[in-house]
């Protein structure tokens, strides 16, 4: 394939780029407390109007991609996330903000629902694995950028630029779209069940929200259970009638396969595991470590940037074996490699064995993320290929949201435990956390070899 031709993912991976860049929006979350007026627990909901959205709806805009042309539907994305960002950013009211973003997470939902397929149709199917590869970069670039970027604006021109920036990106990549040909469409257009579809976002939203608010069963408060149930009620009605939908937005039998089963699993464990250094090494950055701001940000960059050096890495690797299973055992070693190595860290760690161990562990995530989305691709049709993408990123999305509520609940239980016995500092106390935190990460990529080598070794 020349050069030339990876030139038309170009605007696809500009597009893109928006949605992963809003790890810009945490940055400015002081500056959004303090404008507003916010207590700091409110804040939150920045984050859950806008995950929440996507990840409920994401699944089902994948089959809408399938069946009317994920060009198509991945412009509306950006075209959506263009308004929504210049809503945000004027938002006169705080609830005007959070309306704003969730008209933003329909925008992200419409872009990461066809991204991945739109990466995988636009090049031969030998180059498929290559091309999810390139997709997967650019998505550990923004994730990488977002925050020091982020840093930047807030301070040069204050909150509202970490949203309006990404309007002229979405609208640039919109215009360079339009000239770019469509895929045909199928022959024959399946209907889409709408009623599976609603069901299934109500089953992935109550499920988020149930594990936003499991915090609060300590204090007596169960809205947790009830949005539990409500979850699992919904999931029951949406598998009901994906059985009996002549075209239901996926084919539930494809869980039946081992390999299909685990590999979505273990891309939520994965990155339940994974999402432990951006929720807990910052504050180890600048509480135990002692680092500047802006040095304790190039050192939090370095596990994207493994990544972001992998990624392509893995996509060239796995257009080259028979089977994707070492590269996922490889993703899988490094990440609990890295995640066991933060676990040793105390206040004499030096910045290079820092820098090491985070680098280790982002280009465990970077192989093992594009072996999950390659394995997932090539179970499923090519005609459903915006499910396929659409699934990948949201079992990644569960796998954030859990660790997000999970990891933060056992690090305070453990710190208050600590403080609790006496004879510990609140740094001590920190350390103890962190590492038990760690720990528990690191055993999870690990516990994960055992199935993955076990296939590797029978192929």
């Amino acid at each position: 394939m020349p050069p030339r031709a990876w030139l038309r993912l170009a605007p696809l991976g500009l597009g893109s780029l928006i949605v992963p860049l809003d790890s810009a929006v945490n940055i400015a979350f002081p500056a959004i407390t303090a404008h507003f007026g916010l207590p700091l627990p409110a804040i939150q909901w920045v984050i859950v109007c806008y995950v929440l959205t996507y990840g409920s709806l994401m699944l089902g805009i994948g089959r809408v991609g399938d069946l009317l042309g994920h060009r198509t539907v991945f412009r509306w994305g950006l075209a959506v996330s263009v308004v929504a960002y210049l809503l945000c950013s004027q938002a006169p009211s705080y609830g005007l903000l959070l309306t704003a973003r969730v008209l933003q997470g329909i925008g992200a939902a419409l872009v990461l629902s066809c991204g991945p397929a739109l990466a995988t149709l636009i090049f031969p199917e030998a180059m498929r694995s290559r091309a999810l590869g390139a997709y997967l970069l650019v998505i550990a670039l923004g994730g990488a950028l977002g925050p020091s970027l982020g840093g930047v604006l807030v301070q040069a021109f204050g909150w509202e630029a970490v949203f309006w920036f990404r309007a002229p990106i979405a609208a640039v990549a919109l215009l360079l779209l339009a000239g770019q040909p469509a895929a045909p469409r199928p022959e024959r257009r399946e209907p889409f069940d709408l009623a599976g579809a609603a069901l299934l976002a109500l089953a992935v939203g109550a499920a988020l929200l149930a594990v936003n608010q499991a915090r609060h069963l300590a204090t007596g408060e169960w809205q947790a259970l009830g949005l539990g149930a409500a979850a699992l009620a919904a999931l029951w009605g949406f598998v009901w009638r994906s059985r009996r939908a002549e075209h239901p937005i996926m084919d539930l039998s494809l869980f039946a396969r081992g390999d299909f089963a685990l590999v979505n699993a273990a891309n939520a464990l994965v990155n339940f595991a994974g999402f432990a250094v951006l929720l807990m090494v910052p504050f180890f950055l600048v509480r135990i470590a002692a680092l500047p701001g802006w040095i304790a940000g190039l050192v939090l960059a370095t596990g994207p940037l493994g990544a972001v050096l992998s990624s392509p890495l893995g996509g060239w690797l796995l257009a080259r074996i028979s089977t994707p299973l070492p590269v996922a055992v490889a993703g899988l070693a490094l990440s609990a490699a890295g995640l066991g190595l933060i676990a040793l860290w105390d206040g004499t760690t030096g910045t290079p064995l820092l820098v090491f161990a985070l680098f280790v562990q982002g280009t465990g995530m970077g192989l093992f993320q594009v072996t999950c989305t390659e394995m997932i691709s090539a179970t499923m049709r090519r005609e459903d290929r915006g499910v396929a993408g659409s699934l990948a990123m949201l079992t990644r999305t569960l796998g954030v949201v859990c660790a997000a509520s999970l990891l933060s609940l056992l690090f305070s239980a453990v710190e208050a435990a600590a403080l609790a016995a006496g004879g510990a500092d609140r740094e001590a106390a920190f350390l103890t956390a962190f590492r038990a935190t760690f720990a528990l990460a690191a055993a999870v990529p690990a516990l994960l070899l055992v199935p993955f080598l076990l296939r590797a070794l029978r192929r």
